[in-house]
Order: C-alpha cells, then structure tokens, then sequence
C-alpha cells in the first residue's frame, strides 16, 4: 500500500484536523476518493449497497431525513456497515440556521451528533454556525468535521466567488472546519477554490460522473477526474453507482478512475 504522505504530498503534510488524515489514510487503503451518496429511501437497500461497494469507496454520504422507515435501532446498521468497511459517515444536512438553533439540530429526533463523523454547511449565517455544530459534538465527547459549501454544482446556484472568499474566511479562522465542498462540474472553479484555500483544507466535490451529461432539476456534471487533477480530494457520486446496473463495476471504475488522478498530480 502506498503511504498517505507519499500519495498525498502537502496535503497530508498540511491538514491539521485528524478527520482528513483518516480519510487520506482510508483513500490510500482503498485506492479510492469516492464517497457514495447514499441517497436511498429504504434502509435496508442502502446498507446492502454499501455491503456491495464497500471495497471501492473511501466514505460514505447520507441524507438521513431522505429515509422512509427511520428508527434509531434501524439507522444502526448503516452505522455498523458503515464502520465495517472502514467509512467516516457524512451528513449532508447543508445546515443554515444560527448557532444555537443549528446546535439543537444536531441532536434533535435523527441525534446526528452520535453518528455523523462529518456534516455540510451554509456559511450564510455566520461564523457561529460552526461552533454550535462543534459544541453539539462536544456534548457527547466526539470530534467531528465540517465541510462549509464555498460552491455547488446545480445550475443558476446564487454562491459567487464573493461567497467563495467569506466562506473560506470562516473556514480558515476555525478548527472544526475540515474543508470545503466545491463545483465537480467546473475543474476551473475547483482550481481558484483550491489556489485560495491552499493545502491546509480539504475540497469534497458532487457534480461529477463519468458520463458528464446533463443532470435532472438543474444539475450539473464534469469527469471526477478533471476535479480531482484540479485540487479535488474526495468525489461524491450518486446515481452514477447507486443506478447502475452494476453498482460494484461502476464504483470500482469510480475509485480506478480518481485514484489514477491523485497519483498523477
């Protein structure tokens, strides 16, 4: 196995939140920066997906409140396949309110504080919004990330480059930020996030596919590869594996594909 700091150079030398070496390290093991987007109303198919994917994906994005049939003791195996195959869990709850509202979120009827390794986040409110995430973590004794949206990928999207530049103000002043989630579907935009953010943050990016097409509701699509090259260090992929005829062949084209990549930056 590659070692982290030689597949990922200054980034692993850079990133000081510990949530990023885990992942760098679990992208090494799997030859992998894809993180399945789980977005799947059943609990059962979205754990048996993981048990088929596991292998090829270094994490593992959900939207708990997409689930048609939750219960605390059912959303418990998508935490246990989840760590069996080694996968922080991301919360793509796109939290938006002030501090203390957004700290009560967190715990609340889904309790995301005692599972989640990683939420998102809208800046728009402020730099508070970050510190109520981190203080619901602390309440229950865990470390977790958050990853602030600087971009996105769908179409007419209202986050220019001014948002850009406030949201990675937030982000470089606080600890609890791992990184940035920013447009797969622009390598351009990607670049200018990463030449701002440097090498101490992470960029996770949706908006990519293999078969770069149009997306449905005003999404948009670029090859994980042109992310990736372009300072990318997590793909998030969806409906690429997860509809699939065959989700395992697809991920693993995913993992071939961003880890060649990462090796040739």
């Amino acid at each position: 196995m590659m070692q982290p700091d030689e597949a990922w150079g200054t980034r692993w030398r850079s990133c000081a939140h510990p949530l990023s070496h885990r992942y760098m390290e679990t992208a090494c093991v799997k030859q992998s920066l894809v993180v399945l987007a789980a977005d799947i109303g059943n609990i059962d198919d979205l754990v048996d997906l993981v048990k088929l994917v596991g292998p090829y994906i270094a994490g593992l994005k959900t939207h708990v409140d997409m689930t048609e049939d939750f219960t605390m003791k059912e959303w418990s195996k998508v935490i246990d396949v989840a760590r069996k195959h080694d996968l922080m869990i991301f919360e793509d709850r796109k939290f938006a309110d002030i501090g203390r509202v957004t700290e009560t979120q967190m715990a609340g009827m889904y309790d995301i504080r005692a599972w989640a390794d990683l939420v998102t986040s809208h800046s728009v409110s402020g730099p508070d919004i970050v510190d109520g995430i981190a203080s619901a973590w602390d309440s229950v004794q865990r470390v977790g990330g958050v990853l602030l949206l600087a971009q996105m990928s769908s179409r007419g999207n209202l986050l220019d480059w001014s948002y850009a530049e406030r949201t990675m103000e937030i982000g470089t002043a606080s600890p609890h930020v791992i990184g940035y989630i920013g447009n797969g579907s622009d390598p351009s935009e990607v670049s200018a996030l990463r030449e701002k953010a440097g090498d101490g943050k992470m960029i996770w990016t949706p908006g990519v596919n293999l078969s770069a097409d149009e997306g449905v509701l005003g999404q948009r699509y670029g090859h994980p590869s042109d992310a990736v090259k372009a300072g990318s260090d997590a793909v998030i992929v969806g409906s690429g594996i997860h509809k699939s005829t065959d989700p395992v062949a697809a991920a693993k084209a995913y993992a071939d594909a961003t880890w060649a990549a990462l090796l040739s930056r």
